[in-house]
């Protein structure tokens, strides 16, 4: 999951290089932490965060199509 998470967000940013992805295991399955550089906040949340629940719904469904609970979360 965190492959797919760090290659959906570095095809939307401007600085890709800059994308990181930290998997921190929960007691569910994983928590997978997205940083992104300021510059390209604005573009993986989206207007009124519309992109940034696509990510998580398309990241949740490939965990549960793998049998895994993952929750994402955007940080700065």
């Amino acid at each position: 999951m965190k492959d797919l998470l760090e290659i959906i967000a570095k095809r939307l940013v401007d600085f890709p290089e800059q994308v990181t992805v930290t998997e921190i295991p929960t007691e569910k399955g994983c928590t997978l932490e997205l940083r992104v550089s300021g510059e390209d906040m604005g573009k993986v949340i989206g207007k009124q965060g519309k992109i940034a629940k696509a990510i998580r719904t398309v990241v949740r469904a490939a965990a549960i199509h793998n049998g895994v609970h993952v929750s994402v979360v955007i940080v700065q």
